[in-house]
């Protein structure tokens, strides 16, 4: 078989993209012996791997273009968004079997489930951080209850339309995806699967002994989805109520969050590593060796970090919001808790209740890689793909 990735965004095409998304079950497919590139539009970048092809968007949105690739299979990380539609159309229409990745948490219209979508507007637009988040989260909900309703949904629905698969990252974006498109029609809602993101094989448990550690992995400058200032408040508690506990926080840490560090009581700042950014080998290494990864985020789309812990047999902990969807899956294998409030002192007690449960024994970081390795890793979401591309071809074949 011969199965391409696409993302009709011109992101660069070095090591990095070819390590998550698009680029890794591109690499995925390749490992477990399948003919595979990536494709993504112009312009080209001297990063670009030789296994990336930049074409013009005029020839995305070309089924002659696709045709001549002569590929079985097209995996299209578009986000159903109408503005990408003629690409999904074009491929759908040169006969490839098209697999529509969702990179969400399924809340995309208010027809997924009303009360959700208004939480998550809430929580995108930054409400409750005084006047300006509340004036976002209301323009957001204002766009989504006129424009989307009257255009983006009818848009999104003939995008979805194109797909033999409508694939979402985690099972609760699919519910919500079931419903919209159940709404939505056309048969749409029996096309809706799980696909997870996939995760680089190098996350794994290995060998390592797990020490009492938590490990927290982010773009600090992001206050709004990140939420370093609650990430600072949460561990200062877990640490003044837990002398033996360390943290390493990986990612470059902002201003802010070096004075918070260099503020703190030498016998809890001894404790807590600024690591900076890491390479994939380095991140790798102190996830295998940790306990718990905490994600204070306000929400993800997926959580590739989080995924990446789990592979490594971390257990994980976040708080419990409509706007980390995945996480709830992340924690069902006795694999984590979700803080019962999404505040500091929830988000500490949660913490402090797993790392009892490292203590006690309850936690098993073998099992915890071993489930979500064969889950995520980027060769077993691979052959998943290819699984329901090989069951087309044969069915097209017999039929």
């Amino acid at each position: 078989m011969k199965i391409l990735t696409c993302t009709p965004v011109a992101f660069g095409g070095g090591a990095d993209f070819f390590a998550r998304d698009s680029g890794l079950l591109c690499r995925g497919l390749q490992r477990i012996g399948i003919e595979s590139r990536a494709v993504m539009p112009l312009p080209g970048m001297a990063e670009d791997q030789p296994d990336l092809v930049r074409i013009s968007m005029a020839r995305l949105e070309d089924p002659g273009w696709w045709r001549a690739q002569q590929a079985d299979g097209v995996v299209l990380y578009a986000w159903g968004r109408p503005k990408f539609r003629e690409v999904a159309s074009a491929i759908r229409r040169a006969g490839c079997f098209l697999i529509l990745n969702q990179d969400n948490g399924g809340l995309v219209s208010p027809l997924a489930g009303f009360g959700d979508w208004l939480r998550e507007q809430w929580i995108l637009g930054g409400g409750g951080r005084g006047a300006a988040g509340c004036l976002r989260s209301a323009r957001l909900t204002l766009r989504g209850l006129s424009v989307g309703l009257a255009l983006t949904d009818p848009l999104r629905a003939d995008h979805l339309s194109h797909g033999h698969v409508i694939a979402c990252v985690s099972p609760k974006a699919a519910e919500h995806y079931r419903k919209l498109c159940r709404i939505y029609g056309r048969g749409l809602e029996q096309r809706v699967e799980v696909i997870p993101h996939a995760v680089e094989s190098m996350f794994h448990a290995g060998e390592s002994l797990k020490e009492r550690r938590i490990v927290c992995v982010g773009r600090w400058s992001d206050e709004l989805q990140k939420r370093t200032g609650r990430m600072t408040g949460v561990l200062e508690s877990v640490l003044a109520k837990d002398p033996a506990v360390e943290v390493v926080i990986i990612g470059q840490p902002t201003d802010k969050l070096s004075k918070w560090h260099a503020s703190l009581d030498k016998a809890v700042s001894g404790r807590i590593r600024l690591t900076g950014a890491l390479d994939r080998e380095s991140l790798a290494d102190w996830m295998a060796r940790s306990m718990v990864f905490y994600s204070p985020s306000a929400f993800e789309s997926f959580g590739i970090a989080a995924a990446e812990a789990l592979c490594c047999g971390c257990s994980v902990v976040a708080g419990e919001s409509v706007s980390m969807a995945s996480f709830a899956w992340f924690v069902s294998e006795n694999s984590g808790r979700l803080s019962a409030t999404d505040d500091v002192q929830g988000h500490a007690r949660a913490l402090r209740d797993e790392l009892h449960e490292w203590d006690r024994g309850g936690r098993d970081p073998a099992a915890i890689s071993a489930i979500w390795a064969q889950r995520l890793h980027a060769e077993k979401v691979a052959e998943k793909v290819a699984s329901m591309v090989e069951n087309h071809l044969r069915h097209r074949r017999y039929c």
